[in-house]
């Protein structure tokens, strides 16, 4: 038996099935096994993107076949009245709600995570997220919008913050050599959640659809009980890395030729760092500028381009007619959807690029280029040309991806691996924020140049020279980020001490234990498969939708 067996052996003696304890990896274990277990969960979670498919049907939930609208109706009134249909508007709460709580419970809970280990918070998300959507079943089954909100949203928020979390820093313990395509593969399932999501959604609406029910409640029911199966798969098959594990032969870069530290920061010192808060403030403006655009992604598609999308190229928004309204409205949807797919793929591909360029060059490109792209697209709509304007659209999306996954990997090279999974769920409030700053300006913009007359096909202009103007801010933010100063190091004696106390220590001995590099074995091969036949499926119903923007 070698020795880290016997460690991982003794380490797991008397602990529970959800400890840290019992997840410790022994020789032998591939690591490529890793990243499909963390996808498992966020293909799940990711569905919160994909939830706009149900306010339409939920909108006449009691009349059914349209809305029993009660005009006069406050909001506080609509929490608890059974006899009045909800208003879209009100549904679309819940979209707020998602992402002020994923940012505020990963800040709150990242540092228990870190102690508690990955299995046992995705264990935890998955009873929170599938529990949520089970109260959110019941609360549209009662018809009371508050317990929905209450449900999907705050519950299924907190299921959100811990899931998205859940494989950080494990992930970059796993894959030092390569942590920004690690953090890449695991955060490209949250933006593929609602390819897969929505259609399937859709599906179940049309199965479950009676004269007496819009087919929603057991939507929910049923989406919960299957992420249940998925997100359990994907908690017990975490594995953490001994400590002390790092790739057989592989050499950590030079702190003096990189920006990456071989030291660590503690969680309790990491905020009060000018580092922290300027990578806060390049993910919360690089995000604020992408979501305001997923927001209305649809409409502006719309408004911009009306008649030129069903070959009528004279023809404004206000000038077709319902047919033609609803027309316009299935071709916008697949533009949707097609950013979506340049969503995954940008987090996947710019994360990977960053091991290469570094995570401050991955940074600039988006910032260089996001500013280029947003001052072109007016200058594309005039032109009328739907491919640049989706192309460009399409970059800038694959940026708002990269994004989130790039900055995982930026923080543990600032801070080191140690409390990088804490740091990174207080660093995603800054996402709670950008999901308040974003739709605001592009919303109230477009409201208040509609109301001063701008055409509909210029509508969006001033708000693009807008969101220029926050990359800027956010190319600044990045070019003052330098390496942490020395005094906020964790001693080695602190280090030491703490890795000692970890499940799985191993008395300062460090090396590969057996386990290696790893590579797509039979089993790592089946369990990718898992993951990528939905993913595959929902990336065919995504470009099937969008095959009539051109």
């Amino acid at each position: 038996m070698t020795t880290i067996e016997s460690a991982g052996r003794i380490s797991g003696a008397g602990a529970g099935f959800l400890d840290r304890e019992r997840t410790i990896a022994t020789a032998g274990f591939n690591r490529w096994l890793v990243p499909p277990a963390a996808l498992c969960i966020h293909l799940c979670i990711g569905m919160a993107y994909g939830f706009s498919v149900f306010w339409l049907p939920l909108s006449r939930a009691i009349g059914l076949t349209a809305p029993k609208a009660c005009p006069d109706i406050s909001l506080w009134q609509e929490l608890f009245t059974t006899t009045c249909d909800w208003k879209v508007a009100s549904l679309g709460w819940m979209y707020t709600l998602f992402f002020v709580v994923l940012g505020l419970s990963a800040a709150m809970w990242g540092g228990w995570l870190e102690r508690a280990g990955p299995r046992k918070a995705g264990f935890v998300a998955a009873c929170c997220w599938c529990g949520g959507l089970l109260l959110g079943a019941i609360g549209i089954y009662v018809h009371q919008l508050w317990i929905m909100w209450l449900g999907s949203g705050v519950i299924g928020g907190i299921g959100l913050g811990l899931g998205y979390i859940s494989p950080v820093s494990t992930l970059v313990k796993w894959f030092p050599d390569r942590r920004g395509m690690a953090t890449g593969m695991a955060i490209m399932g949250f933006g593929g959640g609602a390819m897969i999501g929505a259609p399937l959604a859709n599906w179940l609406m049309d199965q479950f659809k009676t004269p007496t029910s819009v087919g929603v409640w057991e939507t929910f029911l049923t989406m919960g009980v299957i992420y249940l199966v998925f997100m359990m798969i994907g908690a017990f098959r975490y594995r953490l890395p001994p400590t002390g594990w790092k790739p057989e032969g592989w050499t950590a870069p030079s702190e003096k030729k990189t920006m990456i530290s071989e030291h660590h920061v503690h969680l309790d010192n990491a905020h009060k760092t000018p580092q922290f808060w300027l990578i806060w403030w390049v993910l919360c403006l690089n995000v604020s500028a992408g979501i305001g655009v997923i927001g209305m992604a649809s409409p502006m598609l719309q408004e911009i381009f009306a008649g030129k999308l069903i070959g009528l190229p004279d023809v404004g928004f206000n000038a077709l007619n319902a047919a033609q309204k609803a027309q316009i409205a299935g071709i916008a949807a697949g533009f949707a959807g097609l950013l979506s797919l340049f969503n995954i793929g940008g987090r996947f591909v710019w994360a990977s690029l960053s091991d290469y360029i570094g995570r401050k060059n991955t940074y600039y490109t988006f910032f260089i280029l996001g500013i280029v792209l947003y001052a072109l697209a007016p200058t594309f709509a005039a032109m009328g040309s739907k491919l640049l304007f989706v192309l460009g659209f399409g970059i800038i999306l694959s940026m708002y991806g990269g994004g989130f996954a790039t900055v995982p990997a930026y923080l543990a090279d600032m801070f080191g691996t140690q409390f990088v999974g804490a740091i990174h769920g207080r660093l995603l409030t800054a996402w709670s924020t950008a999901g308040i700053i974003g739709p605001v300006v592009v919303n109230y913009i477009r409201e208040f140049q509609l109301a001063a007359g701008v055409p509909r096909d210029q509508l969006y202009n001033t708000t693009m020279y807008i969101l220029c103007a926050m990359l800027i801010a956010g190319l600044i933010c990045n070019y003052l980020i330098k390496p942490v100063d020395s005094k906020w190091y964790m001693s080695e004696a602190e280090v030491s001490k703490l890795q000692a106390s970890t499940p799985g220590a191993n008395a300062g001995q460090s090396g590969s234990f057996g386990i290696g590099t790893g590579g797509l074995d039979g089993k790592a091969a089946l369990f990718w498969a898992f993951v990528a036949i939905p993913l595959a499926w929902g990336v065919y119903k995504t470009l099937q939708s969008a095959w009539n923007i051109f």
